[in-house]
């Protein structure tokens, strides 16, 4: 009894908790539960598949191959179903037979290098199946990844161009037109994030350019919720973002939030606000380590620099239409490090922040 009386409590704390991320100031504000309704099906909760999605590409085949793969990790779980394994492995097989639809979304310049990764995913999905036959349940996982990874970069090829125009209102402000890697390193251990500016460019772009500053240099951990929140962000002094040396103002970041099926973001209004109650943003809460924009509860345009990693407990907060989702931008995911962030707390230190991969693709805003 004690411990049913300790979980309701613990998941009632969490529900209230939803409502008040915020850039340290005291607020409060609530989402009627009937609005924040449970998702239909198994949510994807793996922080790479997600980012795989949200590639702005319109290739069936490979995104069967993707799916065949990423399968196997819930037949896994679901007491080692050998049998089911086999068939997704099978079909693998059988999409990579015919490269030639896969290769028709690659641009011509780059299919040599995609031919090379097609003929390393064949050989080993064959390899695959050998391990199947030995039921070694971590290998198979070990060598699932990766064909993952080549899969990955396989519909990253495939990319041709940036897929839409961010409002000129925004020029003012820096973007990332594609994606970037950041490593951060702190007093716990090392995070790596991929941010991704094909469906959040100007919240990503203002955090890139913000490491590109050593901003987030020797800043603290603000605020630490277990199973919840870890925010960060918040500089020395009295303000609570960043102020841009040349203009000597805030930078304010509008809320950014690409839902499933728009061909852009939508700006400056919550999905809930938008009347989109059963919309899904295309970067969902659903991931352990979802970097999101930190924001006053009243301020939909409020964020800056400080931003969250939202740490995904399912019980607590199921994955598909929680109360976050929709409500605040989320801008990439923790695919490096997570038995390092399960260890911070408020009061631990960012020593230091970089941008290992995609620099290029920061645009640096065309206005003072």
């Amino acid at each position: 009894m004690f411990n049913l009386l300790k979980s309701w409590l613990k998941k009632s704390l969490i529900a209230v908790l939803l409502v008040t991320i915020s850039l340290g100031i005291s607020t409060a504000g609530w989402t009627p539960i009937s609005r924040a309704a449970l998702p239909s099906g198994n949510a994807i909760t793996d922080a790479n598949a997600l980012l795989r999605y949200a590639l702005p590409i319109d290739n069936k085949p490979v995104r069967d191959l993707q799916a065949s793969l990423e399968d196997i990790a819930a037949q896994l779980r679901a007491n080692r179903r050998w049998g089911a394994i086999s068939k997704d492995i099978s079909k693998a097989s059988r999409i990579l037979n015919n490269p030639g639809q896969i290769l028709a979304s690659v641009p011509e310049e780059r299919q040599p290098q995609a031919e090379a990764w097609i003929a390393e995913l064949k050989s080993g999905v064959t390899s695959l199946d050998e391990v199947v036959k030995t039921k070694d349940k971590e290998k198979l996982r070990s060598e699932r990844a990766k064909l993952l990874n080549l899969v990955t970069l396989l519909e990253e090829s495939m990319v041709k161009k940036y897929p839409f125009e961010v409002p000129a209102e925004y020029s003012n402000l820096p973007q990332l037109k594609g994606r970037a890697t950041v490593e951060m390193k702190t007093n716990k251990g090392n995070l790596t994030m991929v941010v991704d500016g094909y469906s959040a460019p100007v919240t990503a772009g203002n955090f890139v350019d913000l490491v590109q500053r050593g901003f987030y240099n020797g800043l603290e951990f603000t605020r630490s919720e277990e199973s919840y929140v870890l925010q960060t962000g918040d500089p020395a002094g009295k303000e609570v973002g960043f102020i841009d040396p040349k203009t000597h103002k805030y930078r304010a970041i509008p809320l950014e939030i690409l839902a499933e099926g728009d061909k852009q973001p939508t700006y400056g209004i919550t999905l809930e606000e938008a009347g989109r109650y059963t919309d899904m943003p295309v970067l969902p809460f659903s991931a352990f380590g979802a970097l999101a924009m930190a924001r006053p509860e009243s301020e939909v345009n409020g964020g800056s620099s400080q931003f969250f990693f939202f740490l995904f407990e399912p019980e607590l907060t199921p994955a598909g239409r929680n109360l976050l989702d929709g409500r605040y931008s989320v801008f990439g995911y923790l695919t490096e490090g997570k038995e390092v962030l399960d260890k911070l707390k408020a009061g631990d230190k960012i020593e230091s922040a970089k941008v290992t991969q995609g620099l290029q693709n920061l645009v640096e805003p065309k206005t003072a």
